[in-house]
């Protein structure tokens, strides 16, 4: 599976003696491949650690996976099922109700709800060969249902839904939630120089040795970067493209990432890239780059001032780059990249 943002091979080999060592392991996790380096360590503190995330993050899996058997799942289902109340984990309902202010902030373009729409596309799948557009008849009829983050009361360890076209799908956001989880353990084990990256998503800790963590930005229509950026400590960033789950039919490409206005996927949108720091850094960088894609090349720029975001860039179909005047001083152009337009 193709990432989003490609890490580069710049972690350089150590060499002399001395040296910190450099401790990286990798798993598929998510759907997708999960690397994690860590500088500086003891191998076996290193190892100890990076295990235990692995082992978080296979727990989280099964939690937050939209269609496989696991506790979201079964609330989806007793959703479906028009079930008053449904009983699940604490932890759960915080992160529905964390979602929830999300989409509120992104005016519903962030609409983790829509899984129903999602399935109905075959995203929902682990491969998409042979798809097809969904009959507009069944577009209409989720249209008239519209589900959404509001239609759900969320408290404690309950979830009720008014509407039960309500089926939630967290492929938005459960990867930044990991980095998150991921960077947070790290650091109460004295980790304090690390690089995790979920298929693409990624978030620094600290440094790699001298200079800071280095990262490439996945070029939406060739293999290698776009450009590259210095992630200071504790910032993430993020890219949503067409380019990884979609598929194509009678000449057009049809891509993951819907507009829940419509219930069809995004046209004329390559990539979005989000950069964020902070408490959240790895979910900002994971939700908000959805409804900046889904905003368009006219209204990506407002939304991510909606969504408190300085430094992101866009991509139109045509290949033309946008880039905020915040993101545009700290990257490196890879050679032959046309220039982009900086806006403030």
């Amino acid at each position: 599976m193709r990432s989003f943002l490609t890490l580069l091979a710049l972690l350089l080999t150590l060499s002399g003696c001395g040296e910190p060592p450099l401790y990286k392991q990798q798993a598929y996790v998510f759907g997708t491949l999960v690397d994690i380096s860590v500088y500086g360590e003891d191998e076996a503190k290193a190892q100890a650690a990076v295990g235990q995330v692995l082992k978080d993050f296979d727990k989280l899996h099964e939690m937050l996976h939209a269609w496989k058997p696991g506790t979201l799942s079964r609330v989806n289902d007793l959703i479906a099922q028009d079930a008053a109340e449904v009983a699940t984990s604490p932890g759960l309902v915080a992160i529905l109700q964390d979602t929830a202010r999300y989409s509120a902030q992104s005016d519903g373009l962030f609409n983790p709800a829509i899984g129903n729409l999602i399935r109905l596309w075959g995203f929902q799948a682990d491969s998409f060969d042979g798809n097809v557009p969904p009959a507009p008849a069944e577009i209409g009829r989720w249209l008239k249902a519209a589900p959404s983050m509001a239609d759900l009361a969320l408290a404690g360890h309950t979830v009720r839904s008014r509407n039960p076209a309500v089926r939630v799908d967290l492929g938005g956001y459960a990867k930044g939630y990991a980095l998150d989880v991921a960077a947070a353990y790290l650091k109460s084990q004295g980790i304090d120089n690390a690089l995790i990256n979920i298929g693409g998503n990624v978030i620094a800790l600290g440094k790699h040795g001298e200079r800071p963590w280095r990262v490439g930005i996945q070029h939406p229509r060739q293999a290698g970067a776009i450009a590259m950026v210095d992630l200071n400590d504790g910032e993430a960033i993020g890219t949503s493209g067409d380019y990884q789950r979609y598929f194509d039919y009678q000449g057009r490409r049809y891509c993951h990432l819907i507009d829940p206005r419509t219930a069809l996927p995004v046209q004329g949108v390559q990539a979005v890239t989000v950069l964020a720091r902070g408490a959240k850094a790895g979910v900002v960088s994971d939700v908000a780059s959805k409804p900046l894609f889904i905003s368009g090349a006219a209204g990506w720029r407002a939304m991510a001032d909606k969504m408190g975001v300085r430094e992101a860039m866009f991509i139109d179909g045509d290949g033309r780059i946008s880039v905020t005047a915040d993101l545009a001083r700290r990257l490196q152009w890879s050679a032959g990249v046309p220039a982009a337009t900086v806006v403030p």
